[in-house]
């Protein structure tokens, strides 16, 4: 819970400011442009947008609106696996070595 505290804090001041700490999603924007559009470029934009659009709806229903269901806080208060957090690490760098 407490990445998504920290989240808030961003987005609480700015959306811009929330989406200047995404320096993932600012490198698939540029990626994208520098690639020409290609096909998996997108799809790497693609996925960062989607994430970013599921990090800010969470933060309005948890901060914002205060209605959060039963099933969404019970998957908030489950702990993650450990390898969560390194997909991206296998899913980036194969998606920019496809669109090169």
């Amino acid at each position: 819970m407490g990445m998504i505290i920290r989240m808030h804090k961003y987005y609480s001041k700015s959306v811009f400011i929330f989406l200047i700490m995404q320096p993932t999603f600012i490198f698939a924007i540029c990626f994208a442009i520098l690639s020409n559009y290609n096909t998996f470029a997108m799809i790497l934009l693609f996925i960062k947008s989607a994430d970013i659009a599921t990090k800010i709806i969470l933060i309005e229903q948890v901060y914002i609106k205060r209605e959060l269901s039963h099933e969404m806080s019970l998957i908030l208060l489950a702990p993650i696996n450990n390898f969560l957090p390194y997909i991206g690490l296998f899913i980036y760098p194969v998606l920019i070595i496809l669109s090169i």
